[in-house]
């Protein structure tokens, strides 16, 4: 029995096996890349630093749509356009996240809470907040790389 698939989920289900792939084959390259010596650290700025990571993603993505269209028989063109679509549309359906000030403001407004309801102490809370406020936490403003409880999936 054949089945047809619809081109949206043909597309997403190829830009998933195209993400997976990228994923098991990233580890491979940096080992590869581990046999030459690493350049010296520079002073560069965050700035610098942000604008080099957009740069990688953006030379990444164009490998991966040239891949995707070289595996599938199309141009490469299509590929990309197909897969800037994908992404608006996923980006339209994220809600948008609130502002550090409102994220700090809901923080006190839940720490004052648990001192009223005897959870905590005040020196607790104040201590909790002081510690996301100097960023030790991680997430949005912290140190980690991805908030929540530091695992994918969360």
């Amino acid at each position: 029995m054949i089945r047809r698939m619809s081109r949206k989920h043909l597309l997403a289900g190829l830009a998933a096996a195209g993400v997976l792939g990228v994923g098991i084959a990233a580890p491979t390259v940096a080992l590869a890349d581990d046999k030459s010596p690493s350049p010296a650290p520079s002073a560069s700025t965050s700035t610098d630093q942000g604008t080099d990571r957009q740069q990688q993603r953006a030379d990444r993505q164009a490998e991966f749509a040239e891949s995707l269209a070289k595996e599938l028989g199309v141009p490469t063109d299509k590929v990309t356009a197909a897969l800037e679509k994908l992404r608006e549309q996923r980006q339209a359906d994220r809600p948008e996240r609130p502002s550090t000030g409102d994220r700090q403001a809901a923080l006190k407004d839940r720490l004052d809470q648990a001192v009223k309801d005897g959870k905590l102490t005040q020196e607790q809370a104040d201590a909790v907040l002081k510690a996301a406020e100097a960023g030790v936490f991680p997430g949005p403003g912290g140190h980690g790389p991805r908030g929540g409880d530091g695992r994918w999936g969360r």
